[in-house]
């Protein structure tokens, strides 16, 4: 008990600070397209950390969105020792309050990268510091061309500024961002011409990938492939195309280790070196939006807990767990999202059966397919949890804004939105923007029904107490729940 009183303690004092600002260095001019792929000049990076004596405690300030097990996975440790070197931890500890004080043990010897911090993660997601900011409003202010872009995309023709609120909204990550990053590669805020070629605007020479959008889409995906990983502790090491592995520094961010793993992908030292130091993206970005260290405020506090959540479907039905833990959105991580259908139905057949609330809410956003239910009621989905209902069907979706009860009907499943092989419910969580793993240290937990991954994604378990139901999608007898048992 004293030591769950400390920790409370040091927790709500912690949950407002942040990690210690740093000053991002101005340069004259931010990387141009004509320096990709050849730069000027071979760009040394910053040094990196001493190797230590295996099993040093090292020290380490908790960032937000922490956990002991990406800590323990980052440090090449074990929770227990963890808890060893840190006692007042308490056995339930989710995630750790920022700027908690731990010591850590540590068994690589191995030289990292560079301990350059680009971005916090709080300015990484579309979340609470994001509301205010009108993207069309900043676009239209700037002299560059992309105020006057115009894409014709599967529902109509979007301007720039649109097709940046799209993808900020579906990928939850922050407009600011990929404003950065449109304006590094193309100068598209600051120069009035745009490049003679817009088609790979951001260097992903893909042809399923041409046009502005699609090159947004691409880059989003690929930056929360880097961030989640790095968030549950699988991400520790990639490569530059030219083979060069790059281990992040186990201090880093997720939003730093994002950019780096996204650029990575792309591009090769010394230009890769380059991007990722002061004088790469972090200066077009502090160009545009000001010092992002300045007044950190974390989005994740310390011990966060996920609130009371039902199934989604009615009490008394029978429906299929057909889906463990996979993509939010998009392809790959975050493995935020589980899939449920009812019984009995195949293919893309439509059905009478109702997905429901799993909490109280309002309905924040209702467009195809989807439904964003918001739990804090401001009707935000930047703020607070929500939850993620996706390929709900047209028929008796409610509209935005509709107040709900927890177990009030939502819809019904379909194959409408997204990709899809038959009638389902793919169902995700948020909590100020940042898209909250299926299998965590916040584990999904509805009714008491517990979600682990599988050995890849799409597979998985719900578990409640000696229950167990094994995720597939071909609607077996081993998937099977039924509500109110």
């Amino acid at each position: 008990m004293k030591n769950a009183i400390h920790w409370l303690a040091i927790s709500l004092f912690l949950t407002a600070c942040a990690t210690a600002p740093q000053t991002v260095p101005h340069t004259p001019e931010a990387a141009s397209p004509e320096q990709f792929p050849t730069p000027a000049a071979v760009f040394t990076p910053l040094p990196t950390r001493p190797p230590y004596a295996p099993g040093e405690l090292v020290e380490y300030t908790a960032q937000t969105g922490d956990t002991l097990p990406a800590l323990a996975a980052r440090f090449n440790t074990t929770e227990a020792e963890i808890r060893a070197a840190n006692p007042v931890i308490p056995q339930d500890a989710t995630t750790m309050p920022p700027g908690f004080p731990m010591k850590i043990p540590i068994y690589y010897k191995a030289l990292w990268g560079t301990p350059y911090q680009i971005l916090p993660d709080s300015l990484f997601v579309n979340g609470p510091a994001q509301v205010g900011f009108d993207v069309a409003a900043f676009v239209n202010a700037q002299p560059g061309w992309f105020k006057a872009y115009r894409e014709q995309i599967a529902d109509g023709p979007r301007s720039g500024a649109e097709l940046v609120e799209i993808v900020a909204t579906n990928f939850s990550i922050s407009p600011r961002l990929l404003l950065a990053l449109l304006e590094y590669y193309a100068d598209a805020l600051s120069k009035p011409e745009p490049p003679a070629e817009t088609d790979y605007l951001l260097n992903y020479y893909n042809p399923a990938y041409r046009g502005v959008y699609l090159q947004l889409i691409y880059t989003a995906n690929t930056l929360n492939n880097g961030y989640y990983a790095w968030r549950r502790g699988t991400l520790l090491e990639f490569e530059t195309p030219d083979g060069r592995l790059h281990r992040p520094d186990p201090w880093q961010n997720a939003a730093t280790v994002a950019i780096q793993y996204a650029f990575s992908r792309l591009h090769s030292p010394p230009l890769f070196d380059q991007m990722i130091g002061p004088g790469g993206l972090a200066e077009t970005y502090a160009r545009l939006f000001g010092d992002p260290w300045q007044n950190v405020q974390p989005h994740i506090p310390g011990s966060l807990k996920q609130p009371f959540l039902i199934l989604p479907f009615e009490n008394g039905k029978t429906w299929n767990y057909t889906g463990g833990p996979h993509t939010g959105w998009g392809k790959g991580e975050p493995y935020a999202a589980i899939d449920f259908a009812p019984t009995g139905v195949s293919e893309c057949n439509a059905t009478n059966e109702w997905v429901t609330a799993m909490a109280d809410g309002v309905v924040a956003r209702s467009q195809h397919g989807q439904i964003v239910l918001d739990l804090d009621g401001d009707g935000d989905e930047r703020t607070g949890w929500v939850l993620f209902y996706l390929h709900l069907a047209t028929e008796n979706r409610p509209p935005s804004s509709t107040l709900l009860k927890q177990g009030d009907r939502l819809g019904h499943p379909s194959c409408e939105g997204g990709e899809s092989t038959g009638t389902h419910v793919h169902i995700a969580r948020k909590y100020n923007g940042e898209w909250i793993l299926a299998d965590s240290p916040i584990p999904f937990d509805m009714e008491g029904w517990v979600v682990r991954n599988g050995a890849v994604p799409y597979k998985g378990t719900l578990t409640r107490f000696s229950q167990t139901v094994i995720a597939s999608s071909q609607s077996e007898a081993k998937s099977v729940i039924r509500r109110g048992e």
